[in-house]
């Protein structure tokens, strides 16, 4: 992944906007995590960060997608739905690293 930038998050988002989310995705709940909800979750942190910086309600959204993509992340076996939440997960920790925005390096069980 390229050093994290306003450019790379921006490359990234444009990339992502453009794919179509897995069709055997929705209604999916995987380790407790909706997959759909997951997706809208990320976006609007994404969406509110491209504008202005985020308040500490989507900071918080922000690490729980994170370690919600940890969590679903191991067990997706679709080769297209793995690279799909990927992405989103590349996209997640390039905005947590632009926003200050302390993870924790180890998935979530």
């Amino acid at each position: 992944m390229d050093k994290p930038s306003r450019q790379s998050l921006e490359r990234l988002w444009g990339e992502h906007r453009q794919a179509p989310f897995p069709p055997r995705a929705r209604g999916v709940d995987i380790a407790g995590v909706d997959l759909v909800m997951l997706d809208g979750a990320t976006a609007g942190c994404v969406h509110t960060a491209l504008s202005h910086a985020l308040d500490d309600r989507r900071r918080r959204a922000l690490v729980k997608c994170i370690e919600s993509l940890g969590r679903i992340l191991p067990h997706l076996e679709d080769e297209y739905e793995a690279e799909y939440f990927e992405r989103v997960r590349d996209i997640a920790v390039v905005l947590a690293a632009l926003e200050g925005v302390e993870i924790d390096a180890k998935p979530s069980p």
